[in-house]
């Protein structure tokens, strides 16, 4: 009487992690996800890990948890894996001001995004 199980969004040898609600613009966010996208993730938690961007940290956990997936759900090899796609979206806005002289009112908006980071199983070339 149970319901059939959903299917898998992502191929047998892949494996997706989503981050929601990220506190920076996607602008910026699209900096960093740009520096891992096609790289090993071995490589890619390097170059996260000694990155100045004050994202890098939650695109980090994001790729951790991607690789934690693949490892524990999908039963891939960690050493094989390759960050196959990393893209942004936008999340909501919040809208704040700020008075400003002769009666106006500056506009402050705080964008929010999100980060989905897929990782692909490679096999080495010999």
């Amino acid at each position: 009487m149970s319901k059939d199980k959903n299917p898998r969004r992502v191929a047998d040898n892949e494996a997706m992690a989503k981050t929601r609600m990220l506190r920076t613009s996607p602008q910026k966010l699209n900096l960093v996800a740009a520096m891992i996208r096609g790289k090993k993730v071995s490589s890619a938690l390097t170059d996260l890990t000694f990155s100045k961007k004050r994202i890098a940290d939650d695109v980090k956990k994001c790729l951790q948890s991607a690789i934690a997936n693949a490892e524990n759900n999908h039963n891939l090899d960690v050493d094989e894996l390759v960050v196959a796609e990393a893209y942004v979206g936008k999340n909501l806005t919040m809208k704040r001001g700020r008075p400003r002289a002769r009666g106006r009112f500056g506009k402050i908006v705080k964008p929010f995004s999100e980060l989905t980071i897929l990782v692909r199983q490679v096999e080495e070339q010999a």
